[in-house]
């Protein structure tokens, strides 16, 4: 202890130890020491010795700096400190701050070799970058050292995280990728480091969010996880906090890390849309009047956030997820707020250029966001349209190269898909629509066409050939632009303009700008072709600048005026004797030579400068010279350079035979046309029958099932019947055991047979009036029989019907059986009167007379019961009756229903056949037309020409329809 301390005081006797050999027995105190104490001091003793002697402490003591952090978890102290010498061994940052006055040591002696140096030079610089390469390769050698770095994030200890996350972004910036990768297979690192975002202290947060650029850039695979860990969320509350386009560093951070998750990942791009992210961005943007005065880090933070929204638009997006951001941005006010910094006064140019941009790519293909830029207006005396004002800047040689860049782009993107404000534009130009007292769109650009600045010539020319840009009536109507020259000369086309120029011999940048006007104006556009080739001058003139000699400078000329004779052969309409297709290539052959030709147009697309103007829209050149290549001028050359050259090679025969094959097979396409949709229309009515012949067809299976329901419920009738005659019959048979007691009877009294009399009375009148009831269910039962012969065709309601007749008749007989029994009453009843009346006289004893009148009590019981059941009886056979009758309705109505259906299908079927036959027809016909086809397209093969053969797939999906439809029938 007493050597450390004499170490640390610089105060020990004898000569000083080197700085290597102070470093080792600092590393051999914290390898043997077993106090914490000890090892504290020698920890510290290393952090401060480890700026000045890097390469000593980083080779020496990185593996006992790695073993105390994985020992001494328990102490905060010791952890930081051997965080922060870790840091200051891997990381290279000559800026970092100096250690505190407390955690300071002596100084030691310095050889030659590790004196500072205020400025390193290059070498200097290099051998310390490899220094921290070759420590961070050392560190992760184990990934296991990056998962306990993430662990140790998790303490709270201000001296423990901080240095830590510095330590992990030291190590992100050296091996990025690696790093990237151990923690992505880590359980919950990305979200450890998430974490840092709502930790309450700033250095830390903002600290973290340094970490997390680092984390995120060129791995989507974390940029996702970061992004669905709520990330947009927080940082967009940060922003917010910390005042938006007034905040200070930590704003930018958060912009620079939402690029990071936003840029070419559209998953996160789309997340961003869906989780309403872009409406939290319009406040961004909200200025003021006075827009004097602004700060470097508002410019910084402002031109971010108009970075970010061009990321959400970008062209190079897909055209969908594109095309819903636009919308979502012209909705929410976003596009609107753009615009007032637009028009706005006092905004810095490079915010204005950006701003610009910006604009371009949210209304780029989007009608309904190009429709509100075309509605904008300038806040100027009197309102001037934003378009105009834009135009105005990008032909005025005084403004900066960058902003007339971005006011072409601009231009370009109003117009990009947009005939409506192509239509716009040409409009401006034309004779009936020029107002003297404003200056229009149409009018700068002519102005800009014919100046002396080579690069407003270059602007305006591409600015005009986007608006006829796959608008062939436009293309047309700018043909009746007329310019007047000077006093008292007839005025000219603005063709012949054009022309006029191309031939003064002007500048490479202005004539390269007219010949991409001129080619785009003619190209496929045969009466433009007619209104060039008509002036005697053009032709000689591109002939004369293909065939000749001339310098480096002017080969891409001559490219160009190759594309543009090579487009008046490809579209000539033949109208012009002099200038006819093969007149044109005639004339080639022998004042240029064919081969010659197609080199010279060859030379578009080997400059150097046409593959970077083909990468992407917006034009983007280092200096005006460099201003040469339209992006959709590109996409033109490279459509018709091969065309081109296959026409120049074609002779005039071949090209008589290939327009009579094309008049040919246009004749028996229109033929094949026609067939085709006569098939269409009968396929709809095919298919308007079977939906019919299913919608009858389920009628019919609905009312099979109500039949089904209806046989079920006889059946339960039928059962119900049965229960109720087994019960009848028990019943009779013991009536007819107590019939023969009744003969017992001696005598009666005198008022009881008075009594009898009445009783006897009223069954007659019951007895005739069943006898009644009974003719009248026999002639029911009659006509029961005569409907259920007519019936005979429906076997299963036939059958129900015989077995309710022969129930009826079993009852019919039950009843008769009942009729029979009560006459047998009558006349046990007459004869007891007669026995009442001869033995009246005669005196009777009392035993006797109480013996008849138990018997006529009896008597009276049975025949209340036998009453009883008659009345029952009737009910049941009332009611079997209203049954039968509801049976015989429905049987008539299903009978009828069910002959309608027959009639339909029967009528579908023929309506089926015919239509078969029809089409059957058809067919014979279309074969005959394919094989027509075949051999015309044999013979253009055997010319030469390349045919791709028709999709035919159609007619022969309709045959397999129809036969599998035939199938189904039969």
């Amino acid at each position: 202890m007493n050597f450390f301390r004499g170490v640390i005081s610089g105060q020990a006797a004898g000569p000083q130890p080197s700085g290597a050999e102070t470093i080792q027995k600092l590393c051999d105190r914290v390898a043997s020491s077993t106090l914490l104490e000890d090892r504290r001091d020698a920890v510290r003793a290393l952090k401060s010795l480890s700026k000045k002697y890097r390469m000593e402490v980083g080779t020496q003591a990185m593996d006992h700096l790695i073993n105390i952090l994985q020992t001494d978890r328990s102490d905060s102290e010791i952890l930081g400190y051997a965080l922060d010498t870790l840091y200051n061994v891997i990381c290279n940052d000559e800026e970092e701050e100096q250690d505190e006055s407390e955690d300071a040591v002596a100084p030691l002696p310095v050889s030659g070799k590790h004196k500072n140096v205020s400025v390193p030079d290059e070498n200097a610089q290099k051998q310390a970058d490899d220094l921290s390469l070759q420590f961070t390769d050392t560190f992760i050698q184990d990934p296991e050292h990056v998962t306990l770095l993430l662990t140790l994030l998790e303490e709270f200890d201000f001296h423990v995280r901080w240095p830590g996350v510095k330590l992990l972004t030291a190590l992100l910036k050296n091996q990025g990728p690696q790093i990237q990768g151990i923690i992505l297979v880590s359980p919950m690192g990305v979200s450890r480091l998430m974490d840092l975002l709502a930790d309450s202290r700033e250095v830390i947060r903002n600290d973290g969010l340094l970490l997390l650029q680092q984390l995120t850039k060129g791995n989507a695979a974390i940029q996702k996880i970061v992004a669905f860990e709520n990330a947009f969320e927080r940082l967009l509350d940060i922003i917010t906090e910390e005042g938006s386009s007034d905040g200070g560093i930590v704003v930018e951070d958060c912009l620079l890390l939402l690029l990071n998750l936003l840029k070419n990942n559209s998953s996160n791009q789309n997340f961003f849309k869906e989780g309403s992210y872009i409406q939290r961005m319009k406040p961004w943007f909200e200025v003021g009047d006075d827009n004097s005065g602004w700060s470097a880090q508002k410019v910084t933070n402002l031109h971010l956030m108009l970075q970010l929204v061009r990321v959400m638009v970008s062209p190079v997006n897909s055209p969908g997820a594109t095309a819903s951001c636009q919308k979502s941005m012209f909705q929410c006010g976003l596009l609107q707020q753009l615009c007032t910094i637009l028009m706005a006064t006092g905004v810095p140019a490079d915010i204005l250029t950006e701003t610009i941009n910006t604009v371009s790519e949210v209304i780029r293909g989007s009608q309904v966001n190009q429709d509100y830029f075309a509605s904008v207006n300038a806040p100027s005396n009197p309102p001037r349209p934003a378009i105009v004002v834009l135009l105005m800047s990008m032909v005025n040689e005084r403004q900066p190269f960058v902003l007339r860049c971005a006011v072409l782009y601009c231009f370009q993107c109003f117009l990009y898909k947009n005939q409506k404000g192509q239509g716009e534009i040409v409009a401006t130009l034309l004779p009936s629509t020029i107002d003297a007292n404003s200056i229009s769109a149409g009018q700068l650009l002519c102005g800009g066409l014919f100046s002396a600045d080579s690069l407003s010539n270059w602007c305006a020319a591409v600015a005009l050939a986007h608006a006829l840009q796959d608008n062939l009536t436009q293309k047309e109507q700018l043909l009746r632009v007329q310019l007047a020259t000077s006093l008292g000369k007839p005025p000219v086309s603005l063709l012949q303009q054009c022309t006029n120029i191309l031939s003064q011999g002007s500048k490479v940048q202005t004539r390269v700008g007219l010949l991409m006007l001129l080619c785009t104006w003619i190209s496929n556009c045969p009466i433009a072709v007619t209104h060039f080739l008509h002036n005697q001058e053009n032709v000689p003139f591109l002939t004369a600048q293909i065939s000749e000699n001339l310098g480096e400078d002017e080969r891409l000329v001559q490219g160009l005026c190759a594309l543009l004779l090579g487009i008046c052969i490809y579209y000539n309409d033949n109208s012009l004797e002099n200038y006819t297709k093969e007149k044109l290539k005639q004339l080639i052959e022998k004042r240029i030579g064919k081969e010659n030709f197609v080199e010279k147009l060859g030379f578009i697309t080997k400059h150097e400068l046409y593959s970077r103007a083909a990468q992407k829209p917006q034009p983007v050149f280092p200096s005006p010279e460099q201003m040469l290549f339209d992006h959709e001028f590109t996409k033109l050359v490279k459509e018709l350079e091969g065309v081109i050259t296959k026409a120049v090679h074609k002779s005039s025969e071949e090209e008589k035979k290939e327009e009579e094959v094309k008049k040919t097979l246009e004749q028996h396409d229109n033929i094949v046309t026609q067939y085709k949709e006569l098939i269409r229309e009968q396929d709809a009515q095919l298919q308007e029958l079977k939906e019919q012949v299913a919608s009858m067809t389920s009628q019919n299976e609905q009312l099979q099932a109500t039949i089904t329901q209806q046989q079920s419920q006889i059946q339960q009738h039928k059962d119900q019947y049965n229960i109720l005659k087994l019960k009848l019959a028990k019943e009779n048979q013991g009536q007819s055991n107590s019939q023969g007691d009744s003969s017992q009877v001696n005598g009666l009294q005198t008022e009881e047979l008075t009594q009898l009399r009445e009783e006897v009375e009223e069954l007659r009148k019951q007895h005739s009036l069943l006898q009644t009831q009974l003719g009248d269910k026999d002639a029911l039962i009659s006509s029961l029989k005569s409907g259920a012969a007519q019936t005979a065709e429906g076997p299963a309601g036939g059958s129900d019907n015989t077995e309710l007749l022969q129930e009826l008749e079993a009852l019919r007989s039950q009843v008769q059986s009942q009729s029979t029994e009560i006459g047998q009453l009558k006349m046990e009843r007459q004869d007891l009167l007669r026995r009442a009346e001869a033995g009246s006289s005669d005196t009777l004893p009392s035993s006797d007379s109480s013996l008849d009148a138990a018997k006529m009590a009896e008597l009276e019981s049975r025949l209340g019961a036998q009453t009883s059941e008659m009345e029952r009886l009737k009910a049941e056979v009332k009611n079997l009756s209203e049954s039968r009758a509801e049976l015989e309705k429905q049987l008539d109505s299903t009978t009828s229903t069910v002959a309608i259906l027959q009639t339909e299908k029967e009528k579908l079927q023929t309506d089926v056949q015919e239509s078969k036959k029809e089409q059957d027809d058809l067919l014979m016909l279309l074969a005959d037309q394919d094989q027509k086809i075949t051999s015309l397209k044999k013979r253009l093969k055997e010319l030469g020409e390349t045919v791709e053969d028709e999709d035919d797939l159609d007619t022969r999906d309709q045959t397999d329809d129809d036969d599998e439809e035939d199938e189904d029938e039969d």
